[in-house]
Order: C-alpha cells, then sequence, then structure tokens
C-alpha cells in the first residue's frame, strides 16, 4: 500500500510539471509579441511626421502662429509595448508648441474643474517686441502702423477663442497645412495619406503603404510647463462634450521617460514589457483600462528588485500584477504613480509640488459607484 500510494504521488509531481510546462507552452504560442516588429515601425512613423513637421515649421518661419516642434512618441507603443496587435496600434505623437515671436503662453486652471486641477486654459498674451529687428510691436504699434506694413496676423486673430488658445481651431488649422504639405514629402511616393475627420482634438491619419498596409497615427497638441516633463495637450477622454479650450494635463512623455530608464535597469531583455502585454490582453474586454494595469507594473518596477523580471519569473511576475489588482479593487485605492512618489528617477523632471502632494486614486470611481465597484470584484474573481 505504502509502495502504491508513493508511487501515484511521484505519478502525480509528474503531471503536476507537465501541466505548468503546458501553460508556460500555450502563452508562448497564444499570445503574439509585437516587440520588434512594432519597434521598427515607430521608429519609421517618427522619423516620417519629423520631416512633415520640419516642412511645415519652415512654412511658418516668418508668421505670428505656433512653433512647431520635433514631435515626442508617447503612449503604450512608444514606450515598447501594446495592448494591441502590432497591426491595430496607433502611433501617438505630440507635437510640443511653442508662442510665436511677441507672444507667450499662460496656464490658467478651469475653475469648473476637479481639485487638483486636470483641466487647464491656455491664455495668449502679447509680449512687447519692439527690439526685435523687422517686427513692428504688437503692443506699442498703432494699428495703422500695422496694416500698412502688412504686418501678419498673429494666432490670436486665427486660433483664440477670447484670447484662449482654442483646440478644435488649432487642429482644423494643422490639418489643412498637412494636406497642403504631404505631396512635397519624399514619403509621399511610398504611402497614400489621408486625414481622418474622426476628432476635433487631434490629427488622426491613415498611412497605406503601396502594398496595401495600413499605419494609423494620431497627432496630439502640446504646451509644456516650464522645462518639466509634464505637458497640457489637446487629447481627453471625453473628446465631443470638453470645451473648446480646454487642455488636460498630462504625464505621458514622463511615462515614457520612466519606461526608457527602466529599460536600462532590468537586466533580462524587456520580460517587464511582455508581462503587461499579456496582462493587458487576460483583461481585454473587462472594465479595467491597460492604463491601470500600466500603473501597476510602474509601482512594481520602481519597488521591486529588477533581477525579478526575467524568463523564470516572468509566470509569477503575471499572477502578482493580478493579485495585486485584486487588493487595489477590494480596497477601491490605486495610486497615481507620479502624485506624491518621492521615490522618482532623477532623469524625470516633475513640478517641486508633485512629488509632496496627496497621492491621487485612480480608483475613485469604485468608490464613488458602488454597481462598478461589485462588478469589478467579479471580474477579478472571474480571472
Amino acid at each position: 500500500i505504502k509502495d502504491d500510494k508513493e508511487e501515484k504521488e511521484k505519478g502525480s509531481n509528474v503531471e503536476g510539471l507537465e501541466n505548468k510546462k503546458q501553460v508556460k507552452g500555450i502563452i508562448s504560442r497564444r499570445i503574439e509579441w509585437p516587440g520588434q516588429k512594432m519597434i521598427s515601425r515607430s521608429q519609421m512613423v517618427k522619423g516620417l511626421v519629423d520631416d512633415l513637421l520640419q516642412l511645415l515649421q519652415e512654412c511658418l518661419s516668418n508668421t505670428f502662429l505656433p512653433v512647431l516642434q520635433p514631435a515626442i512618441g508617447v503612449g503604450s507603443v512608444f514606450e515598447g509595448w501594446s495592448p494591441c496587435e502590432a497591426d491595430e496600434v496607433v502611433y501617438q505623437l505630440l507635437v510640443p508648441l511653442r508662442a510665436p515671436a511677441g507672444h507667450s503662453f499662460h496656464r490658467e486652471p478651469d475653475t469648473l474643474g476637479q481639485i487638483p486641477a486636470k483641466d487647464y486654459h491656455i491664455r495668449v498674451v502679447l509680449e512687447c517686441a519692439c527690439r526685435i529687428q523687422n517686427m513692428l510691436c504688437f503692443i506699442h504699434s498703432t494699428k495703422e502702423d500695422l496694416r500698412t506694413r502688412n504686418q501678419a496676423p498673429s494666432l490670436l486673430d486665427i486660433l483664440c477663442t477670447q484670447s484662449y488658445l482654442d483646440v478644435q481651431k488649432l487642429t482644423r488649422w494643422f490639418r489643412s497645412l498637412v494636406k497642403k504639405a504631404w505631396v512635397a514629402l519624399p514619403q509621399a511616393h511610398h504611402y497614400k495619406m489621408k486625414v481622418l475627420p474622426y476628432s476635433q482634438r487631434t490629427c488622426q491619419m491613415l498611412l497605406t503603404s503601396n502594398s496595401g498596409r495600413p499605419l494609423y497615427l494620431e497627432i496630439l497638441f502640446g504646451v509644456q510647463l516650464g522645462y518639466t516633463d509634464i505637458f497640457l495637450i489637446s487629447q481627453t477622454a471625453e473628446d465631443t462634450y470638453t470645451r473648446s479650450t480646454i487642455w488636460r494635463q498630462s504625464y505621458a512623455v514622463a511615462e515614457g521617460k520612466f519606461f526608457s530608464h527602466m529599460a536600462r535597469q532590468v537586466p533580462h531583455g524587456s520580460f517587464h514589457l511582455r508581462c503587461l502585454h499579456l496582462c493587458t490582453r487576460i483583461l481585454k474586454g473587462t472594465d479595467f483600462s491597460p492604463y491601470i494595469l500600466k500603473t501597476i507594473v510602474m509601482h512594481f518596477l520602481n519597488t521591486r528588485p529588477v533581477s525579478g523580471w526575467c524568463r523564470g519569473g516572468f509566470f509569477w511576475q503575471m499572477v502578482d500584477i493580478l493579485n495585486f489588482l485584486h487588493c487595489c479593487v477590494e480596497e477601491k485605492r490605486l495610486n497615481h504613480f507620479f502624485f506624491g512618489n518621492r521615490n522618482i528617477p532623477e532623469e524625470i523632471i516633475l513640478p517641486p509640488h508633485l512629488k509632496q502632494c496627496e497621492p491621487c486614486n485612480i480608483l475613485q470611481h469604485l468608490v464613488q459607484n458602488p454597481d462598478a465597484h461589485a462588478r469589478a470584484l467579479r471580474q477579478c474573481e472571474q480571472l
């Protein structure tokens, strides 16, 4: 009887090991990792958009319209991962705007928004330009002087509403520039370009290669807060119902810099990105957004030994992430990565007050909505 029992236990252990191998095999086969293909395409897209912006800026160099800066790739694709397959991704690029000569941008919090403020207005203010050569000062010149010298109109005249930079006017203006300039780009011989009409706050583009492969681009506009990695951007979650002078505070550039920093720290390649990709694929169809999973992974990367992100620890890192998600849902709390976090890498430049302020709960909606909380708990248990 004892020999039979030992034989059964031995067989059970072997069967368990075989099951674990099967699980790992299923994961590796079923979940396609789009990493290298995505990286090469994102580099190509970034170069194309920079060429386009350089051409546009040459046309705008002697005007009093926004100065277009080189694009910054933002979002999951440019962080090295994506919740989508390689052929389904949207390449998002942020175009920073600088005020032209004789103008300046001033941030003003939206008094109708949340506290602390997430939404802002950007007031355009005229500055004295008397010392700028070959330019009449908008403040100290008469209207007659400006008219007789054919002084070009400023962005206050065509891109603002009551002195505030208007996202919708800016988007329409940029779209018209892109349509005119595209034919002059060398890439126009290899891609057909169509400006898509789906958003009033970003410039969405469809590029179709000569072989028929589509690429989706979305160009966002942003104004940098001082010398920090925080921007006020044109895109908001509530695209249709947001007032046209509202700009949303964004941490996308800072998040991208964090993932670049961690890529140099993690010793075993991109297993943290593969893990994030897999978790978002598992949670597809639930109420949990990829951003929630990304926030958890950023906290893990920032507080745990980087040696754990390796092939041998891959499965258990994924289990820990999903278990941590379950705990967060039970407690109805997940802290925003940057608010109140004093352990941020030095290369990421944040406003001083951000590290000192109270943590911000990105699961606050579960506190306010018991039905959403109950549904989230059920979804966690089904995992």
